[in-house]
């Protein structure tokens, strides 16, 4: 173990932000010169709060099987090199998790019974930014080469970490990606102050010098079929995620100014990468409203701070969640509770318990308002609060309501793959789809789930793959496609 009384005399310490004055003015991440630099004159000791436990149940929260308790006794003996060989055994991109991962992890460590839980997340990503700095990150590139050739379609964490597992193995492996720049949701879906792009990039770098291809730019499905993309290849990996959005169909959805998150944050996302963006959907001047109070309605509310909103206004469906663990999540689960992102720090109104009933246009069609009424749950049941209903200002509505599944038309069509009940991609226990050759990894498969699921089943995929193309493998599969996360 680490210090055996450091969970006894030192307290769970945090790297302390930007001031928000400051940050609210640029794109960089929140954290001076970066969270793992921000981070070094605290990670010590707080590597050192990680007990002896004698079943580590950070283990059970992380999917990837991280062996965190290995990795904080290394930090806290400063052995960086060892923590990094220990930390790259079981995750191909901490520097992802790191900054990114809502911790699981963190809500199942053993200290949290009682105690304020390990900053694992943040030791995790010292680590890596550390490892990077110090040029002990190099490219792994085979031994030998196998002869077979695989494609990845997808490039956000689930199909990259596929990639770099198969390649490492000695295949040869292309990736595709529709869009102009590989990452996926990496790229442009996740804001600047977030993950700056650089850690994506350089990552990258390292995929390309062990021989990974990159295709960007190539729409599978549209410009190059399933069926040739299936015949040019001995093995196909599925990976184009969740991206079908929800969307609300109320009265005035038809308005001017009525955007899904998804549509507004790659432009944003671009422009403040130095990129044109015509027609960009801004939030300068307006009353922005955002309908959803998760991750991705953090993002929008921290994308229209920096652009300047007039006023922006979170809504969310369920009531406020409790500052503490509630009593129907105990521990290890991982818990329903009141979070402040950077985001929140910064700026805007969060509205709990409340639907949208319908959208108020102007004369010119645009969206001017939005009604919406107080709700509560009984017998199961929302219902609305009689004599509730009210309107709020809205010039920009931007949906963050989450995603339904893959997108059907195209390359799962051409591939007559099976669909499970709730329309994703449906796989065999080896994470094979219906037709012979063809597998799935990631949102498209779980549906709509956390970065550290994506890596995970990206991983295990792999081993199937391998496998297949073989006959057998020695990489890991740290899930199966029907594991979850524990919940009571």
């Amino acid at each position: 173990m680490a210090d055996p009384k450091g969970f006894l005399k030192d307290g769970r310490e945090v790297a302390t932000r930007r001031p928000v004055e400051e940050r609210v003015e640029d794109w960089n991440e929140v954290y001076p010169d970066g969270i793992g630099r921000a981070l070094l004159p605290i990670i010590t000791p707080q590597a050192g709060r990680c007990m002896d436990c004698g079943i580590p149940f950070c283990h059970q929260g992380c999917p990837l099987g991280n062996i965190i308790p290995e990795w904080n006794d290394l930090v806290w003996r400063d052995d960086w090199e060892g923590a990094i060989e220990r930390l790259h055994a079981t995750n191909n991109f901490p520097e992802f998790t790191g900054r990114l991962c809502p911790a699981p992890c963190e809500t199942a460590c053993v200290l949290g019974i009682n105690q304020d839980p390990v900053t694992i997340k943040n030791v995790e990503v010292s680590i890596i930014d550390r490892a990077w700095e110090s040029g002990t990150v190099r490219p792994q590139p085979p031994e030998w080469l196998s002869g077979r050739t695989v494609a990845v379609v997808g490039s956000g964490p689930a199909g990259l970490a596929a990639a770099q597992q198969l390649t490492r193995a000695g295949h040869t492996v292309a990736v595709y990606e529709r869009a102009d720049k590989i990452g996926g949701l990496l790229r442009y879906g996740i804001p600047e102050f977030k993950m700056e792009k650089k850690h994506l990039d350089r990552r990258l770098d390292q995929m390309r010098r062990e021989g990974t291809v990159f295709r960007a730019g190539v729409d599978v499905g549209g410009t190059l079929t399933g069926d040739k993309l299936a015949d040019r290849y001995d093995a196909v990996v599925l990976a184009t995620g969740s991206t079908v959005a929800r969307d609300l169909e109320v009265e005035g959805r038809e308005l001017s100014g009525i955007h899904q998150a998804m549509d507004f944050l790659p432009q944003a996302n671009r422009v403040a990468l130095g990129e044109s963006v015509e027609d960009q959907v801004v939030a300068e001047g307006k009353h922005v409203v955002i309908i959803g109070g998760g991750d991705t309605g953090a993002d929008c509310l921290g994308t229209s701070t920096r652009q300047k909103a007039a006023s922006i206004t979170q809504l969310e469906i369920m009531p406020e969640p409790p500052g503490t663990r509630p009593e129907g999540q105990p521990w290890p689960t991982y818990p329903m509770t009141f979070r402040v992102s950077s985001a929140h720090e910064e700026a805007g109104e969060r509205v709990y318990g409340v639907s949208t009933k319908r959208f108020v246009g102007d004369d010119d069609g645009h969206v001017r308002a939005l009604e919406l009424v107080d709700v509560t749950f009984e017998d199961g049941r929302l219902q609305e609060v009689e004599g509730s209903s009210r309107e709020i200002p809205a010039d920009l509505v931007l949906f963050a309501m989450g995603f339904t599944g893959p997108e059907k038309e195209g390359l799962v069509e051409q591939l007559e793959l099976d669909l499970d009940e709730r329309g994703n991609v449906q796989r065999d226990a080896s994470y094979a789809s219906s037709r012979p050759g063809v597998f799935v990894a990631g949102d498209c498969g779980r549906g709509q789930s956390l970065i550290v699921w994506a890596i995970a089943e990206g991983r295990a995929a792999a081993s199937y793959v391998d496998a297949f193309l073989t006959g057998e493998t020695a990489l890991p599969a740290p899930v199966k496609p029907t594991d979850r996360p524990l919940t009571v």
